[in-house]
């Protein structure tokens, strides 16, 4: 693995280049996020199934149907061994990557924004609830807390932990950014972002670096602000604190729908909201580096950058494209005396090349390399990568899920080898489904032949004051113009929204 980070340290530039192809869920997909290590891929789809592709090999390593509505937000827990998605139905979803089972779930009254795992406590989850007060779940105990806000009137709130977790940071619709202690949810330090005739500009979300204390804050205003997380927390309450850079696009005023940093912190990515096109800046200088161009038409949904290497993966029109480095071959750097030559040259053969012994060599003392030969050398010990590890750590997590494994397909199965007959495990399960009320679509198993699985426990979260007729805005995504233009010919509630046209595709498809 240290071989592979070395390969793969790109030599000066830290940023993809170009296209590098696609990753194809057969269902449409709408959100993606990496593991810490980057090694797999969650995707969400809009039938509400979580695909999990293995990075190195760009396969499919696993299907989970998680949802029956699509899914809007995903993130892996630390040790990767957890997955928790939100669908537009409302629910949050805690699910075993391994072996695909729903360990609990949550029912909010509103729509679910984004939610994001706790960077070091894997019992704690924070969701942001459409026009409310972020909330932050604890998954043991199911119980929850709702976290403080500037302007009861405005619930129009972002939230994200800080890199270690140990600070959240909520942005409200009034330019508002809170500092809140995770443990005790007690206001530490607090600004508000304005513009430059003191106007406010409503938060649409706060990014945090893997690497570093710097976050960065995307404003309706369509430009980007980074701040250092060090200088926010010494200005304390009603500070007034400086980004350290401003990036927008001059030219177009292009809003962004979806910003992050690189795995190392020192690149930050934006994906346009008008089409799909990726704006990456060097962070320390503020200068544009380069733009990606996706193809023509079509609208960007979500962009994430590999913790560890130059790779992007954006999602449009229900596709992830990846994109990386043009990597160029250089024999020249495997060894140091290759020399690379334009045409053929004549060889001249020494006189000694091919004897088994030179009679003639002398004896030289043995140093570097040679004396090298003779010392023991240690294969059993192993370094910790220092790219997957923490600044405040010494060792790597040695439990951490890095990979899946994957089972061979049996074209012609054999009808339930090891478990009970078929009659009998019909006759077990029907009073099962009569105390539920049939409710089949939550118990059906992650994959199919295998055997019905233990329902998970629901949690109803109760948010005072929150509205429960909200719609979330994945479900509200207008189309093109030409949609818009034959609205009056559909049946009412189908006005071309992403989700529901991409439905439509799967049904004139024949799938499931």
């Amino acid at each position: 693995m240290d071989n592979f980070l070395l390969l793969t340290e790109s030599f000066g530039q830290n940023y993809p280049e170009e296209a590098d192809g696609t990753l194809d869920c057969i269902s449409m997909a709408l959100t993606c996020t990496f593991n810490r290590w980057g090694t797999l891929l969650a995707v969400g789809c809009n039938d509400g199934r979580i695909v999990i592709w293995d990075f190195l090999t760009r396969g499919i390593a696993k299907i989970i149907s998680a949802h029956i509505h699509p899914v809007c937000s995903l993130c892996w827990s630390r040790d990767g061994h957890k997955l928790v998605s939100a669908s537009t139905d409302n629910i949050v979803s805690q699910w075993d990557v391994l072996t695909g089972d729903c360990d609990q779930r949550f029912r909010f009254p509103s729509p679910i924004l984004k939610l994001q795992c706790h960077p070091r406590d894997m019992d704690k989850v924070l969701v942001c609830p459409m026009k409310s007060a972020p909330v932050l779940l604890t998954l043991s105990d199911s119980k929850h807390v709702v976290l403080p806000v500037d302007d009861d009137s405005d619930l129009n709130v972002v939230a994200a932990f800080d890199r270690r977790g140990e600070y959240i940071y909520t942005g409200n619709a009034k330019g508002k950014i809170l500092v809140l202690n995770t443990n005790t949810q007690e206001l530490v330090a607090s600004f508000r972002v304005t513009t430059g005739t003191s106007n406010t500009t409503a938060i649409k979300s706060i990014e945090f670096a893997r690497k570093g204390s710097c976050f960065l804050i995307n404003t309706a205003d369509r430009i980007i602000r980074v701040y250092d997380g060090r200088e926010i927390l010494t200005c304390g309450r009603d500070g007034e604190p400086e980004p350290m850079q401003k990036l927008q696009d001059l030219v177009n005023r292009t809003p962004w729908k979806r910003c992050c940093f690189s795995g190392d912190g020192e690149y930050i990515v934006a994906g346009s909201a008008r089409q799909h096109a990726l704006y990456i800046w060097e962070k320390s200088i503020g200068n544009l580096v380069k733009i990606l161009h996706g193809t023509r038409g079509e609208l960007l949904l979500d962009v994430a950058w590999h913790p560890v290497r130059p790779i992007i993966a954006s999602i449009s029109s229900g596709v992830v494209s990846i994109w990386a480095q043009n990597q160029v071959e250089n024999w020249s750097a495997f060894a140091p005396d290759f020399k690379e030559l334009d045409e053929n040259v004549e060889y001249e053969e020494r006189e000694s090349e091919f004897d088994i012994e030179d009679e003639d060599k002398s004896e030289p003392e043995q140093t570097g390399a040679d004396a090298a030969e003779d010392e023991e050398v240690d294969v059993t010990t192993v370094d910790p990568i220092v790219a997957f590890c923490s600044s405040d750590e010494e060792l790597e997590d040695y439990k951490a899920l890095l990979y899946l494994p994957i089972a061979p397909e049996v074209e012609d199965p054999e009808e339930n080898p090891f478990g009970p007959p078929p009659d009998a495990a019909v006759q077990t399960a029907a009073p099962e489904d009569a105390l539920t009320g049939g409710d089949k679509k939550q118990r059906q198993p992650s994959s199919e032949g295998g055997p019905a699985k233990k329902k998970a426990r629901t949690t109803t979260i109760e948010l005072q004051g929150v509205p429960s007729d909200e719609v979330h805005p994945l479900l509200g995504v207008k189309g093109d113009g030409k949609s818009k233009k034959k609205t009056a010919g559909r049946p009412k509630g189908s006005k071309g929204s992403l989700v529901s046209q991409s439905y439509k595709q799967h049904d004139i498809g024949g799938m499931d």
